[in-house]
């Protein structure tokens, strides 16, 4: 079982969203003040604001997604596996997308000095992607073993804002694992902004994180949010006492994972569909370099107790081109707004070791709710 303060723990180190960190510290709930109804100057987006349409009538569907979370941090390490090398590449929490090709390139290091470039991969999420992406630009011949394809997996329903945040428990955590997240963010936060445009589904948006306590100026990643500017009560538009805008980079999933896909297969890859129920499946396999990117797969295949699911729930609405920005923050538990091309994707929760797949509807009438709240000032 986890403890409330685990709970708590990994709830304050963010849920997944950009700098909602610093939002939900202090309590996020929205507060009591009226937000100014004058025109609020945007830093980054010179077009007007204007508010989401949200409504339970326009639901399009609601999905559920198990974060793979360690409050240890992602493992990334190789060892000695009979006549193989392993390689682990797992246990991102709600990070993976934002250091998928960070971390996945730490792990192809731990190996680049080999002789036989032939690898299999275990899994098809976003790390089992990207690492197989950069095997092939090494010059490596590679083979995706996966119990589903990409669009059946947690990656594809991520939300898809660029922050490295709840990922592990600071309080947990040692300081090599804190130095191992800083390079990983730096390697992604570069490989993202270098791949910016319609191929790969990938662009620059505005981000709003809204809270009641004033947000550190200082510390985590601020240095990958330009155009960060703090607001104060009766300087925004949203009902909190506090608001930080920056500008963020939005990967939408279902176009970039596609596109990886793509490109594996152009470049020879090939996707096996093959589920794994022990590790001497593992020892068969003919490629002598082994990389694990099954995420919550590792509990059981690799018997790794710390790893628990973190249950995220999203409610899906139709896209509204006028809503070129997202939010963060202003619930009485996890809130979100993403603007993508897509679907309009309202979260959501961060629920430590529930395994439960379906969504529940109470939840989503509080997202509902609670974020038509959020922007009624907004016209």
């Amino acid at each position: 079982m986890v403890n409330n303060k685990l709970k708590r723990r990994a709830f304050m180190q963010g849920i997944g969203a950009g700098t909602i960190a610093a939002s939900l510290a202090g309590c996020a709930t929205s507060s009591n003040k009226t937000p100014t109804n004058r025109v609020f100057q945007r830093p980054f987006s010179r077009k007007p604001m204007v508010a989401p349409k949200i409504s339970a009538n326009n639901i399009v569907t609601e999905i559920v997604g198990h974060r793979p979370y360690r409050p240890e941090g992602f493992v990334v390490k190789s060892e000695a596996f009979g006549n193989k090398t392993l390689v682990h590449n797992y246990g991102h929490g709600g990070g993976g997308i934002s250091l998928s090709w960070g971390s996945s390139a730490l792990a192809v290091n731990e190996v680049a000095n080999v002789e036989t470039k032939e690898a299999a991969i275990i899994g098809s999420g976003v790390m089992g992607l990207t690492t197989a992406r950069l095997l092939q630009e090494a010059g490596w011949k590679v083979t995706l073993y996966t119990k589903a394809m990409p669009r059946f997996t947690t990656s594809q329903v991520a939300g898809g804002e660029w922050g490295p945040y709840s990922v592990h428990d600071p309080l947990i955590s040692s300081s090599v694992f804190k130095t191992q997240l800083q390079q990983a963010a730096k390697i992604a936060h570069s490989t993202f902004a270098k791949m910016v445009g319609k191929d790969y589904g990938i662009q620059w948006k505005e981000l709003y994180t809204a809270g009641n306590k004033k947000p550190e100026s200082e510390g985590g990643f601020r240095q990958y949010y330009p155009y960060t500017k703090v607001y104060g009560p009766e300087q925004h538009p949203f009902p909190t006492d506090y608001c930080t805008s920056s500008a963020t980079m939005l990967v939408e999933t279902t176009t970039f994972l596609r596109r990886l896909v793509t490109d594996i297969r152009l470049s020879g890859g090939e996707f096996v569909i093959h589920e794994f129920t022990s590790q001497n499946d593992i020892h068969s396999l003919a490629e002598p370099i082994v990389f694990n990117c099954t995420g919550l797969g590792s509990r059981a295949l690799f018997n790794d107790e710390g790893i628990m699911p973190a249950k995220g729930q999203l409610v899906l609405l139709p896209p509204d081109p006028a809503v070129d920005y997202l939010t963060v923050g202003g619930g009485s538990d996890v809130l979100y707004m993403f603007s993508r091309n897509d679907y309009m994707i309202l979260g959501g929760t961060f629920k430590l070791n529930d395994w439960t797949t379906e969504p529940d509807p109470i939840e989503t009438a509080r997202i509902i709710s609670e974020s038509q709240a959020f922007f009624s000032s907004i016209t």
